[in-house]
């Protein structure tokens, strides 16, 4: 059997090649994810995604059509977003009135002066969601709080923890498939 020596880069020489594919593809790729995708959170961690993808090769230098790949993978990634048929965001719950439609998070962003029903409503939905968070393991809370209701994207929540943003994505689903299983008999209460 032969023996195959794989040769790696150096890495300051990796660190180059990244950077220049980084400045060269990274706008056309968010062009190419943002009008497949929900929002711009999503397109920003698809993209987050493939660019840790293509940094962890270990020899970047044996792609053939840099473009091509980064497409390639580009393109598996926004299926298997699709794929995972899982509910991110509490802008998913919509409550629908002869107005038009609410989700749950623009109810709980209204004004407190749209009256007294509209508080005493936010006040049970703010009620509920954090007894649902309660309920979550520590890491899986802090991450849904720091992105849901902090703001924070999902790359940065990573990097302030020092962790995968793969592991960063899981805990935020499973945080949000927790919370709408306990969220589900309040959003069944809006739509009746």
């Amino acid at each position: 059997m032969e023996v195959v020596e794989e040769i790696t880069m150096p890495q300051e020489e990796k660190a180059s090649i990244i950077s220049q594919t980084v400045s060269k593809y990274g706008g056309k790729l968010m062009s190419y994810i943002r009008p497949k995708v929900k929002n711009t959170e999503d397109a920003e961690d698809i993209l987050q995604e493939v660019w840790f993808q293509f940094s962890s090769l270990t020899n970047l230098s044996e792609i053939v059509n840099v473009g091509g790949w980064l497409y390639r993978v580009t393109a598996n990634k926004i299926t298997d977003r699709y794929r995972k048929k899982k509910t991110e965001n509490l802008e998913d719950f919509v409550y629908e009135d002869e107005d038009g439609s609410f989700s749950i998070k623009d109810i709980l962003l209204l004004d407190e002066s749209a009256g007294p029903e509209v508080k005493m409503f936010q006040d049970e939905i703010w009620k509920k969601l954090f007894e649902a968070l309660d309920e979550l393991p520590e890491k899986q809370r802090l991450v849904y709080v720091e992105n849901e209701l902090n703001d924070k994207t999902l790359q940065q929540i990573a990097d302030e923890q020092e962790e995968n943003i793969k592991t960063i994505i899981s805990r935020k689903n499973y945080a949000v498939k927790h919370l709408r299983n306990r969220l589900q008999k309040l959003y069944e209460d809006l739509n009746s």
